[in-house]
């Protein structure tokens, strides 16, 4: 329940983050927008160290730092993405790619599910499509290129969560401090390399900087899951994270939801249900 609990959390915390982000990428180039989302993001996680610890092993150095090239290209490839949107499509598309190779992943490696479960988790991937169901009369299709950035956003997300689960169990936040400072300087590295090309735009500090803190805060959740429950479970109910960026865009930019969107949330409830007897 606890293992629950925190990945719900870390869902709705990707899904706020997911949705600053977006809106912070159309206002100036993605790449300032990552410049401030992912030291703030850092911040958090050393303001967190002396909390709860962290033991910098060589698997923990290991796996933080391929967890961090992930969330580096997952910053970039998602902003750019609900950028072009329309979010309430393309980021359930990103979330449906998340929750694939993890569920494989634990599955591989031997975890199993109750009766419970065994219903509940194909139900909660049903969810994910469904919350995805932006299509029908006055919604706007993305574009071919949107798509594949989405595609691609969603693998990276899923090879970063994977990353994390492989971090030694007693290694504290020090996986999410090395992942994070390794994202940051590959963000600043390219944005150098790239600063001809950022445009003169300011990004939106603000806005920015919470995505950041906020996406640290949901990848602290989801470390904290997954080492108290199956990565397969958690990884699913991460993945409904759509949920709160849909339901944002609704109230904040006046994007659709389309009947099969809201039958999406529904579904997503009685799925974590499910997985809550298991």
């Amino acid at each position: 329940m606890i293992a629950l609990l925190l990945a719900l959390g870390s869902s709705l915390a990707y899904g706020c983050a997911d949705f600053l982000g977006g809106l912070g990428a159309r206002k100036a180039h993605v790449l300032r927008t990552v410049m401030i989302a992912a030291p703030a993001s850092l911040a958090v996680e050393l303001l967190l160290w002396p909390v709860l610890g962290a033991s910098f092993s060589t698997a923990a150095l290991g796996w933080g730092a391929a967890s961090g090239v992930a969330s580096a290209a997952a910053f970039a490839l998602l902003y750019k993405t609900l950028a072009i949107g329309p979010m309430n499509v393309l980021s359930p598309v990103t979330a449906l790619m998340s929750a694939a190779l993890p569920v494989g992943v634990g599955l591989l490696q031997g975890e199993r599910l109750a009766a419970a479960g065994m219903i509940g988790l194909p139900l909660a991937l049903v969810a994910v499509v469904l919350v995805s169901a932006g299509h029908g009369a006055g919604v706007a299709r993305p574009s071919r290129t949107a798509l594949l950035l989405a595609f691609g956003a969603g693998a990276v997300i899923a090879l970063q969560l994977v990353f994390l689960h492989q971090a030694p169990s007693d290694s504290g936040v020090a996986p999410l401090i090395v992942g994070r400072t390794v994202s940051s300087a590959v963000t600043l590295a390219a944005a150098a390399l790239m600063r001809r090309r950022l445009g003169p735009e300011r990004p939106a500090y603000a806005m920015s900087a919470a995505a950041g803190v906020l996406d640290s805060l949901a990848n602290l959740m989801f470390l904290l899951a997954v080492r108290s429950g199956d990565l397969t479970v958690v990884a699913v109910i991460t993945a409904l994270y759509p949920a709160g960026t849909v339901l944002l865009a609704r109230g904040v930019l006046a994007e659709r939801i389309h009947r099969g969107q809201l039958v999406g949330l529904g579904t997503a409830a009685v799925a974590v249900s499910l997985l809550a007897l298991t």
